[in-house]
C-alpha cells in the first residue's frame, strides 16, 4: 500500500470564529459607600466593547438630578421649590405682619370675671420674675431715651428660649464689659467674641451674638440709629419677630399696636378655652385675642398672664389646688389634686416633696415650649447644632409622662 502524503494526515482546518454579537452588553453596577456620609454612589463598570482607556463615570444621584431640574426651572436649588423672585444678592421682600382677622373671633364667655380673678391672684402671690427682670425694668445709670430703647430691644432679643433671670444677667454683663456701657455704638465696636462671652448662658447665644451685630448695623444704616415705630420695620431686624416687635413698641415708644404673645400667653389662653378652635401658633393666638379683647388691655395682658404662668399656671404640674379659677369652675383644664396629708419637704412620699419634683420637671420642660419668632428663629434653630433636638424633645416628653404617673398628677 502506498504511503499517505503528509498533507492527508494534517488536522482539518479550524472553523472560522463566530461573528461578533450585535446585542448590547449588559452594564454591571458597583455600589460604593462614602466613609464620610451616608450617600451611595453607583458606578457603571466599562462594558466589553468600551475602550480600555475610558474611565468609569458616576451615575447621577437623585440629589443631583433634582438640583439639575430645579436649575432648569430657574431655581437656585436652595429655595425649597420656590422660584427665585429676585436677583442674586438681593434680599427677598419681607411678608407684612397680619394686623387683624377678616372675621373677628367671638369673645369667650365670662372672660371678664376670669381676667379679674387672675389679676387678683397675681397681686396676692407677690412679684413674679417678669415683674423684676423683664425687658421694661429700669436700666442703671443716666441714659438717653434712644439708648433705653436699644437696651429694651437687646433684652427682648436675648429672651427667646431663655428664662428671665438668665436674660437679665446677660444684659447686665453687656452693660459691664462694653466700653461706655450697652449702647448701639458699643455693640457696633465690640468683637463678636466679646459679645458671646457676655451672653453665653442664653439659648442660641452664638446666633444671637450675630443677630445683635447685624441688627445694630441695620438700625444705624436704615433707621438713624434708633428703633423704628412700625411693626414691619422692627421685624425686618435680624432675630426679631412679632412678639418682640410689639413689646418693643409698647416699652420703647409707648405705642400699643398689638399683643406680645409668648409661651405663657399662648398656653394659658388655650387652657382657659378662649379659642373656639385650639391654636397651634402664637400668631393665631395673637390675632384671636386682638379681635375681641379691649385695646387698653393689649399691653398689660402679656405681663399679667406671664406672671400667672410663672407662679401658678405652670407648664407642668399647674397649682390648680391654689387657683381661684379652678375653685369656681371657670377653668375647663383644671385638674383634681387628690387630698393627701402634707409632710416635710423632701420626705419620701410627702406631697410637698412631690411638688418640688414636679416643679423641677416643669423647669426642664420650659425649654421644650418654643415659640417660633418668625423666620429668624427658624433659621437660628436650623443652623445651630440641633440635629438631635427632635429625639431629645420626644425623650423629655416621655420622661415627663412617666413622672406624671409616678407623682400622681
Amino acid at each position: 500500500m502506498a504511503r499517505s502524503s503528509s498533507s492527508s494526515l494534517s488536522p482539518p482546518p479550524s472553523p472560522p470564529p463566530p461573528a461578533a454579537a450585535t446585542t448590547t452588553p449588559t452594564t454591571r453596577l458597583r455600589a460604593r459607600k462614602s466613609s464620610t456620609d451616608a450617600r451611595v454612589t453607583l458606578y457603571s463598570l466599562p462594558s466589553t466593547t468600551a475602550s480600555a482607556s475610558e474611565s468609569p463615570k458616576p451615575a447621577a444621584t437623585p440629589r443631583k438630578r433634582k438640583a439639575a431640574a430645579s436649575k432648569a426651572e430657574g431655581n437656585d436649588g436652595k429655595g425649597k421649590g420656590k422660584a427665585r423672585a429676585v436677583k442674586e444678592g438681593t434680599p427677598m421682600k419681607q411678608k407684612p405682619i397680619q394686623k387683624e382677622l377678616a372675621v373677628a373671633h367671638p369673645a369667650p364667655e365670662n372672660w371678664e370675671e376670669v381676667y379679674e380673678l387672675i389679676q387678683r391672684m397675681r397681686a396676692e402671690a407677690g412679684p413674679a420674675p417678669v415683674d423684676t427682670l423683664g425687658c421694661e425694668r429700669v436700666p442703671t445709670g443716666e441714659l438717653s431715651e434712644r439708648t433705653k430703647r436699644f437696651q429694651i430691644l437687646v433684652s427682648l432679643m436675648l429672651s427667646s428660649q431663655t428664662k428671665d433671670p438668665v436674660t437679665s444677667e446677660a444684659v447686665d454683663n453687656l452693660r459691664r464689659v462694653l466700653p461706655g456701657g450697652l449702647t448701639l455704638e458699643s455693640i457696633l465696636a465690640a468683637s463678636e467674641k466679646t459679645i458671646q462671652e457676655a451672653i453665653c448662658k442664653v439659648g442660641f447665644w452664638r446666633r444671637k451674638s450675630e443677630y445683635l451685630k447685624k441688627a445694630a448695623e441695620k438700625l444705624r444704616d436704615d433707621f438713624g440709629g434708633d428703633l423704628p415705630k412700625d411693626i414691619d420695620e422692627l421685624c425686618s431686624l435680624p432675630g426679631v419677630g412679632p412678639k418682640m416687635g410689639y413689646l418693643a413698641l409698647q416699652a420703647g415708644w409707648n405705642i400699643n399696636a398689638g399683643i406680645g404673645v409668648d409661651v405663657h400667653v399662648h398656653r394659658i389662653t388655650n387652657r382657659l378655652g378662649w379659642h373656639e378652635k385650639a391654636t397651634t401658633q402664637p400668631e393665631q393666638t395673637r390675632l384671636n385675642l386682638q379681635s375681641w379683647l379691649p385695646k387698653p388691655l393689649h399691653r398689660e395682658i402679656n405681663k399679667v398672664l406671664v406672671g400667672f404662668g410663672q407662679l401658678i399656671c405652670l407648664p407642668v404640674g399647674p397649682k390648680c389646688d391654689e387657683c381661684l379659677l379652678s375653685a369656681q369652675g371657670l377653668c375647663p383644664s383644671a385638674r383634681v389634686v387628690s387630698p393627701k396629708k402634707r409632710r416635710k419637704v423632701g420626705e419620701k412620699g410627702g406631697v410637698e416633696g412631690k411638688e418640688k419634683e414636679k416643679e423641677k420637671v416643669g423647669e426642664a420642660l420650659v425649654g421644650v415650649e418654643v415659640v417660633v419668632e418668625g423666620e429668624a428663629v427658624k433659621k437660628e434653630a436650623e443652623e445651630e447644632d440641633v440635629s438631635g433636638l427632635g429625639e431629645a424633645v420626644e425623650g423629655l416628653l416621655e420622661q415627663v409622662k412617666d413622672e406624671g404617673k409616678r407623682l400622681d398628677w
